[in-house]
């Protein structure tokens, strides 16, 4: 048997029935409210929330075959509100020929922007359709309210030890390939290590220490294999593993080193990967103040628009915002004063302590506190000449303390110069 010509070994193992499904068992188990639901025929619309790789697409389509309803899938990832309006109508004008409401199956449905989501309340509310979503996020944050409050939300947890040990013990013995030689598993826990939880990831883990020992005749897996076998496989997009870190790194590094066309290939890799699209603005948004800060300023209100701006449309128009802001940012000036200036006012506080607050300083709402001094002497910027008046806003143990330097560009040169003709610390630094 040619190994390479089967298909992965998740989708060979995908299970086809509720007695082969794996896990949640709060949830499909004899007396469960799905079980319960399934057997009524009576179902509406539900999220499932959980992790990768804990069944929920499956589960989906479980479902819709042991009901026998016509059954759409979408990908929030590359689908938009028209996709959605087609399903809808296909929902209304097939029900004239099927008793049974279609269901529309939603992976990811946390990436739907308010639009789209829109589009799906009303066939939600009509019932034409049974909607399930299925998402990583808590949809308390991620879904419309109205949507939310005409779905039930189930949560499923990350499989335990005892279920991949039914799922690797199952493998071994049914799998059409695995059949055909002798794999003998003499130590599991790296497996399971590196799998966390998730059975798609426990498959593929699976999948490729047996495929790159497929011309032995028998084939051991201990923990050593499983640990050089996976260093030497790296996967091309992990967004829950280490390359997701790697590749946001480089993304950030190219933005901040002012290459826009390193930044642009990093951000492709993460957006054919299948990254939350948010997750990218989002570091964007702290790259603007971090990295680019008062160089120019106009960066961060960008990002910021940005993030908006993906939150409402969604992928996959989502992406030429995001592209516009990683290349706006690129050949930005660069300026990271912002953030040693805080760090810097940070790594005081924790050294001095809670100084107090100098008494021209201190707010005086009552006559007492007047009576104390509180706010004496402190003079009004705007009653003198410029709307600026030279005095002490320190505490006097840090009188003479810099914590902002303006760094080296066209628009901090110009703010050292007007910090420089306002305080005799600027001038004496």
């Amino acid at each position: 048997m040619n190994y390479k010509e089967s298909a992965p070994l998740p989708e060979r193992m995908r299970p086809k029935t509720l007695e082969d499904y794996v896990g949640q068992e709060h949830l499909i188990g004899k007396g469960s409210v799905l079980n319960k639901m399934i057997e009524s025929g009576n179902i509406t619309s539900f999220i499932l929330w959980g992790p990768p790789g804990v069944g929920k697409t499956t589960l989906a389509k479980i479902i819709s075959a042991t009901l026998d309803r016509p059954f759409y899938t979408l990908s929030a990832v590359n689908a938009g509100v028209k996709d959605v309006r087609e399903i809808i109508e296909k929902s209304r004008s097939g029900s004239i020929f099927n008793k049974n409401r279609p269901i529309l199956f939603i992976d990811e449905i946390h990436r739907f922007s308010k639009s789209q989501q829109d589009a799906l309340l009303g066939a939600v509310e009509e019932g034409t359709i049974i909607l399930i979503g299925a998402t990583t996020e808590n949809p308390s944050f991620e879904v419309i309210t109205p949507l939310l409050s005409r779905c039930q939300t189930y949560v499923l947890k990350p499989l335990e030890t005892a279920h991949m040990d039914i799922l690797i013990d199952r493998v071994i013995k049914e799998d059409r390939v695995f059949k055909s030689k002798e794999i003998i598993i003499h130590e599991r826990e790296a497996l399971y290590r590196h799998a966390g939880g998730d059975a798609r990831k426990l498959l593929n883990i699976l999948d490729i220490i047996v495929s790159s020992e497929w011309n032995q005749e028998t084939i051991n897996i201990n923990n050593n294999i499983v640990t050089e076998r996976l260093q030497e496989n790296i996967a091309i997009y992990d967004k829950n593993g280490e390359q997701h870190y790697d590749i946001i790194s480089a993304f950030i590094k190219s933005i901040r080193g002012s290459d826009p066309n390193g930044a642009l290939y990093w951000m492709a890799r993460m957006i054919e990967g299948g990254e939350d699209p948010l997750f990218i603005a989002r570091r964007m948004i702290i790259l603007a103040s971090e990295d680019i800060g008062l160089a120019n300023p106009n960066g961060l209100l960008l990002a910021n628009a940005c993030f908006d701006s993906v939150h409402k449309i969604g992928m996959p128009e989502a992406r030429i915002i995001l592209s516009q802001t990683a290349l706006y940012l690129a050949t930005s000036p660069k300026s990271n004063s912002s953030y040693a200036a805080i760090d810097a006012a940070l790594e005081e506080v924790r050294k001095s302590g809670n100084i107090p607050v100098p008494l021209h300083l201190r707010n005086a709402p009552t006559k007492l506190m007047k009576d104390l001094d509180y706010g004496k002497d402190y003079k009004y910027a705007h009653s003198f000449p410029g709307n600026f008046v030279e005095q002490e806003f320190l505490p006097k143990e840090l009188s003479d303390r810099i914590f902002y330097t303006p760094a080296d560009n066209s628009r901090e040169n110009d703010i050292g110069k007007w910090l420089e003709s306002r305080w005799k610390k600027y001038n004496n630094k």
